[in-house]
């Protein structure tokens, strides 16, 4: 596949991750555990751009009609982070954390991977249950920041 696709799936299989490729891509799929839930995770290489993302996707998306909401969370969510981002898809109502990098002329390194790999995993369970309680109307965008943020 190229060798920023074979580092992250070299990767997962050390770290004892059950990612399966999907349809010959450069594209893993692996569901993940949580203290806060289950989600499922994706790990994208672009070779030619020399880049890897990988998403954590909310199991839940966000219905129609709280998908303010939810962008007004995404907002609150976003500003400060460092690491990565939070995406919602107002098509459909997806989120998502994303976490990527640019390894243009940088060996796609383990110790790389894993830290984004873990960064990302970390935030989406961290922010799971606000984003819950904003999905299903139990919180306000700014209530279910400070319950994760305070």
């Amino acid at each position: 596949m190229g060798p920023i696709f074979e580092a992250v799936l070299r990767f997962f299989e050390d770290d004892r991750w059950n990612a399966a490729q999907l349809d010959g891509e450069p594209v893993l799929s692996m569901s993940v555990a949580g203290q806060n839930g289950q989600w499922r995770c994706v790990a994208k290489s672009r070779e030619e751009q020399q880049q890897f993302i990988f998403y954590s996707v909310c199991g839940t998306p966000a219905p129609e009609d709280r998908r303010q909401a939810v962008a007004e969370f995404v907002a609150r969510a976003n500003f400060g982070i460092v690491i990565g981002n939070f995406e919602l898809d107002f098509n459909d109502g997806e989120i998502r954390y994303k976490t990527s990098i640019d390894l243009e002329g940088v060996a796609p390194a383990p110790a790389l991977i894993k830290n984004l790999v873990y960064a990302n995993v970390r935030m989406m369970d961290r922010y799971l249950p606000a984003i819950t309680q904003v999905i299903e109307g139990h919180a306000s965008p700014q209530a279910a920041i400070a319950s994760v943020e305070s």
